[in-house]
């Protein structure tokens, strides 16, 4: 069984999924694949993983990195599990690129090349926003491409840690 918690963040409400030890997701508010995710039947309830998402998320919102990662379980291919697990290596207040990000994966799994595009699918199909950085990963250009949140908030959560680290 599922269980369900909301919390109200600058960003809108956020729905926290969990399987009763680990956090499996974060969706906002009206974000399509949440109901595609959870499976019924769910219930909502307070869960020591929910305190501890709460409190990374209170202290995240302050301004200030958590320095710590609630226990997470990632549900999706083996390849979905090893990019969002990179995303986890991208440091608080930094960026990287789906270049990069390419590169440093086909580099873990011996291959020559690996392309951007199949790291874009992985990040996009992310389903711990936030705590799992997707909005740390842009563009070659610079460019902030696609967040499922909206871009409005990728922008938000980049500029309230680029306040934190050098502000």
């Amino acid at each position: 069984m599922q269980h369900i918690q909301t919390y109200e963040s600058p960003l809108g409400e956020l729905t926290f999924v969990s399987d009763g030890v680990a956090l499996l997701g974060v969706w906002y508010e009206r974000q399509e694949p949440l109901e595609q995710f959870l499976q019924s039947p769910y219930e909502t309830c307070n869960l020591p993983v929910f305190d501890e998402t709460r409190r990374w998320f209170d202290i995240y919102f302050d301004g200030r990195n958590p320095n710590f990662t609630p226990p997470l379980r990632f549900v999706g291919t083996d390849f979905r599990q090893q990019v969002w697990n990179d995303l986890l290596l991208v440091p608080y207040g930094e960026t990287t690129t789906y270049g990069t990000l390419a590169k440093q994966t086909a580099h873990r799994l011996g291959k020559n090349r690996m392309l951007a595009q199949a790291i874009g699918g992985a990040v996009g199909h992310n389903p711990i926003s936030i705590i799992v950085p997707c909005h740390r990963v842009i563009g070659a250009d610079g460019a902030l491409t696609g967040y499922a949140g909206g871009i409005w908030r990728k922008e938000y959560l980049l500029n309230l840690e680029a306040k934190n680290c050098f502000g």
